[in-house]
């Protein structure tokens, strides 16, 4: 796969801008832990190689276990999640699939159970932004660092 260009050389005001809501969603007051899951949930349904790699080495370093990454993708069926954390994740599930889901009440309702308005807007800010970066990661073909090393035999 080959880089189809740099976002940050051709249009570097346009990734500020991208930077600069990031920088929001970090200093938000939710969770760190909470936005690394959701952020990693959010890039494994797009399929975007590049954010998994970067958000689940960044949930490893702020402590996140081994167990709870690799379950991520079936969260539903785990009991290794909290209630918030599971509400965050449906509610990350239902806006990154918008298209498909049309983000249903029974959903929205669990999320307002365990988010305050405030939150609820901030964590729906961060599941909005990790689709961006998704989408300028896949659309520019952006490599992850373990890409770029041959597999061995």
């Amino acid at each position: 796969m080959n880089a189809r260009l740099n976002a940050n050389l051709a249009a570097p005001d346009a990734v500020a801008a991208v930077v600069a809501l990031d920088k929001y969603v970090h200093g938000s007051g939710l969770e760190l832990s909470l936005l690394e899951l959701v952020k990693t949930r959010a890039s494994q349904i797009n399929g975007c190689a590049y954010c998994i790699h970067m958000h689940t080495r960044d949930a490893r370093a702020r402590g996140e276990s081994e167990e709870r990454l690799h379950m991520l993708g079936v969260w539903r069926e785990s009991t290794l999640y909290t209630a918030r954390e599971r509400a965050a994740l449906g509610w990350a599930e239902s806006l990154t699939e918008v298209s498909r889901s049309h983000a249903p009440d029974e959903v929205y309702d669990e999320a307002q159970r365990h988010f305050s308005q405030d939150e609820l807007v901030k964590l729906t800010v961060a599941i909005g932004l990790i689709n961006v970066w998704n989408r300028i990661a896949i659309g520019f073909r952006y490599a992850h660092p373990a890409a770029k090393r041959p597999v061995s035999t």
